[in-house]
């Protein structure tokens, strides 16, 4: 058994600033790569870190989405994690995704270090961020508690070193080990359909040695392990314990979260995928009761990665009006193909979707002979936006009573053939010439009538307000007594 190097999972609060930390220890920009300016992606990346005492430390960065759709992304990257960095900045301290993380943190019991970033800023204030922590539960060092805290500055670099050296320091006294004989083994944190590669999965290994001339095995899927890629894409032989790989040709998705293992031999990774099968993912018609008598808008879903793909489905369903829920009736990764469009057509007013993808020549072509809408998005809030347009615009339009106003009547001064002129005071609202009217006896509609003529102090006018008294005459198949209730009302389509 060796020392294994730590797998340390950045998390927080959108626009916190964890994206920033990564660039500056990896000195990269991704930030300013980023669609909309934040992370849709849990991305790993792998550090070599200079000690002070002058030898080297390897270190495997997660960096994680802070958008409140990728929760789900989020706790896979707080299991895989060995050490988690709770990242507040300086500026707004806690905020709801900040809670969401730090309880996938004490769920998972994992150790972890508090980073308040930004503390460069003007409005930064590191010591209301601390309050502010332990307002919320989290003692850090010096407000009630043991937690480690860095404050820093990815701009500038300030703590930057102090952070990487607690970490190095927190990896020593978990004495994390691993068998580097072992063949290796991990955690699938992400998958996409690679156009020129084919099925492309991201693990972290977190045991063993992942290599070429394998076979590895997960949920469901196997992959022969012809060519390895490192975190930057480079081809490498092999690849040891808390190193990100990417594995080329699998036969299906993979299912994100899901353990792999690699095996010497195919049969071995065969029955591997085959005993561990988690079954069909569950679709939405599945676990969704659709109210009798709404109205469907038909979905065919398409993203760059499975991590999108289950976050813009989990937004979806939180989509819905009163007569009309969204449903997704194909949903996968890779480009949008002639086959999605296809589907589109034998599901009745269905539009296709896309996230971060693009659509191949035959389905475009097909799609604009077949009038088969497609829209593509890259940031996933404008997605979900454009869904809820949509339902409004295709929910079904009933037409519904308004009541206008009310009246008791007071007196009924004759009637002949179905009209009667009454006298009566409004109780609420207002009474107009020509309204409709429910007449109500004791709290039950007992017939409808018709304002024909009104009359107030012996002057035609068109309507009548609130408390005023009146003469009306009444169109009306029953005879409307004193004490009875003229509801008027008007057909509203909504």
């Amino acid at each position: 058994m060796e020392t294994r190097p730590p797998v340390v999972g950045i998390f927080g609060h959108i626009d916190h600033g964890k994206s920033t930390l990564l660039d500056y220890i990896r000195k990269t920009n991704v930030t300013e790569k980023e669609i909309g300016g934040i992370t849709q992606h849990i991305s790993a990346y792998e550090v070599m870190h200079k000690l002070k005492d002058g030898l080297e430390s390897r270190i495997t960065f997660l960096d994680t989405p802070g958008h409140e759709a990728f929760s789900s992304v989020r706790t896979r990257g707080a299991n895989v994690a060995d050490i988690a960095i709770l990242v507040v900045s300086a500026e707004d301290g806690v905020k709801p995704q900040t809670l969401e993380v730090y309880k996938y943190i004490k769920e998972s019991s994992l150790p972890y270090i508090v980073a308040i970033t930004k503390i460069d800023k003007p409005s930064a204030d590191i010591e209301r961020a601390k309050q502010n922590l332990a307002e919320n539960g989290i003692f850090v060092e010096g407000y009630g508690g043991d937690i480690s805290v860095v404050p820093l500055s990815a701009k500038t670099g300030q703590g930057v070193d102090e952070l990487l050296e607690m970490l190095t320091l927190t990896a020593g006294l978990l004495e994390l080990k691993a068998d580097p004989e072992e063949l290796g083994s991990g955690i699938i944190i992400e998958s996409r359909l690679d156009p020129k590669r084919g099925i492309t999965a991201v693990g972290i290994i977190k045991n063993g040695t992942v290599r070429k001339g394998c076979f590895a095995a997960s949920s469901e899927a196997i992959a022969p392990l012809r060519y390895l890629l490192d975190a930057g894409g480079n081809t490498v032989e092999e690849l040891s314990f808390s190193s990100p790989v990417q594995i080329v040709g699998w036969d299906k998705l993979p299912r994100i979260g899901s353990e792999f293992k690699t095996f010497l031999k195919k049969e071995g990774a065969f029955a591997y995928a085959k005993t561990h099968d988690l079954g069909f993912k569950i679709k939405d018609s599945e676990i969704r009761e659709i109210a009798e008598g709404a109205a469907i808008l038909p979905i065919i879903l398409k993203a760059d990665t499975a991590g999108s793909l289950e976050a813009i489905e989990n937004e979806i369903r939180k989509v819905s009006r009163e007569r009309i829920v969204p449903k997704i009736v194909l949903s996968n990764v890779g480009a949008i193909n002639e086959n999605d469009v296809k589907s589109a057509l034998s599901s009745t007013n269905a539009i296709i979707l896309g996230f971060n993808t693009k659509v191949d020549n035959q389905a475009k072509a097909l799609a604009e002979r077949s009038s088969v809408p497609i829209e593509l998005f890259d940031i996933i809030y404008e997605l979900t936006d454009r869904v809820a347009v949509l339902l409004a615009e295709r929910e079904p339009k009933i037409e519904v009573e308004e009541v206008t106003g009310s009246a008791r009547v007071l007196k009924l001064f004759s009637s002949a053939k179905g009209k009667q002129v009454i006298g009566a005071r409004v109780l609420s609202g207002t009474l107009s010439r020509g309204a409709n009217l429910k007449i109500v006896r004791r709290e039950t509609e007992i017939a409808s009538g018709k304002i024909k003529e009104l009359q107030q102090a012996k002057v035609a006018t068109d309507s009548v307000g609130e408390w005023s008294e009146f003469g009306a005459m009444v169109e009306s198949k029953i005879e409307i007594v004193p004490g009875d209730i003229l509801e008027a009302f008007t057909l509203v389509t909504k």
